[in-house]
């Protein structure tokens, strides 16, 4: 038994060496039991798993429904129905339309999965058959973003300002990441109160966002003037932006006559999620004090005079630098 253990810790060994090693790889180490786990880097159309040592192509129609096992539901909202799967021995995400009624807003998260693959910032795709409404995506078993208070209360020892203040680094540079887009600046709508904005991404075990949800993610064009609107119901309280709401009191909401809007809208929300983020830990105070500048153009009524979300960027990570990296 004792040769049998030792064979498979001397293979994960050597393993780990030739990916650390080697320039089309690349390693994560949880932050929750310390192990480091290599994977090759893929290209656009594969996958790759812990402890797979070569790249595999997007799973098919046929793949996905012989040979990926159902699991328990793991979470479900109006788009899709979330459950565990299993396929080869590993734990997947399988990612199912609930209600047909929402089919175009099911293949366009799909459309966008794809888009922004390969990329860190972004739960990877492992596969798809659109024919059933299904997608395939990879198991972080941290979940959602929104959980967490609960991680962090979990595993106290993480549960520091420097940590806290990474995430909201990496939630700016996620959407950063959807306003410096070739197709044009995706406008994250699915995020109408801080908790919901969290959970729509997830957190991978060396703690690192990544976005998760691409469903609502409307695309502005400058060259078509194509602005957006974030679904056709009225939206409300002081969360939103001041030109998400309905401009006129003296009448009832009016989709057809509620005029659009841009990427400025996500502007107005990083200050909110911010402080969720940072929470109650010591320190966390006196960062939001040295970010009231920055947060206070972030709040301006009119969406042209906020800031980019690179420049929001930029001053965020100055006062990580002056805070966290002394």
């Amino acid at each position: 038994m004792w040769c049998q253990v030792l064979g498979v810790v001397v293979i994960s060994y050597l393993l780990w060496i030739f990916l650390k090693t080697t320039d089309n790889s690349y390693c994560i180490t949880s932050l929750i039991n310390n192990t480091t786990i290599c994977r090759p880097k893929c290209s656009h159309g594969e996958f790759s798993l812990p402890g797979i040592t070569s790249c595999v192509p997007w799973l098919t129609c046929e793949a996905i429904l012989t040979d990926v096992e159902h699991g328990e539901i793991i979470g479900q909202g109006a788009v899709k129905t979330v459950r565990l799967g299993y396929w080869k021995n590993f734990t997947v995400v399988i990612n199912e339309l609930k209600n047909q009624d929402y089919r175009h807003d099911f293949q366009d998260g799909l459309a966008n999965l794809k888009l922004f693959q390969p990329d860190n910032k972004v739960v990877q795709l492992l596969g798809s058959c659109e024919k059933s409404n299904i997608f395939i995506t990879e198991y972080h078993p941290l979940t959602s973003a929104e959980h967490l208070e609960n991680i962090l209360n979990k595993h106290a020892f993480l549960n520091t300002l420097k940590t806290r203040f990474k995430f909201c680094l990496e939630y700016i540079e996620i959407i950063e990441f959807l306003h410096t887009r070739p197709e044009g600046k995706f406008v994250m709508c699915d995020s109408n109160d801080p908790v919901k904005a969290l959970s729509q991404f997830l957190i991978r075990d060396d703690l690192t966002l990544l976005l998760n949800d691409a469903d609502a993610l409307p695309v502005v064009d400058r060259v078509t003037e194509n602005l957006v609107k974030c679904g056709h119901r009225e939206l409300t309280g002081d969360y939103v932006a001041p030109e998400q709401l309905w401009p006129d009191d003296s009448t009832d909401f009016d989709d057809s006559k509620m005029p659009g809007y841009d990427e400025k809208t996500d502007i107005w929300k990083i200050p909110d999620v911010c402080k969720l983020l940072l929470g109650n830990v010591p320190g966390s105070t006196s960062v939001l004090l040295k970010l009231f500048e920055i947060n206070t153009l972030c709040k301006d009524e009119s969406p042209p005079e906020r800031p980019t979300v690179s420049e929001v960027l930029h001053s965020y990570r100055a006062v990580y630098q002056q805070v966290i990296l002394v």
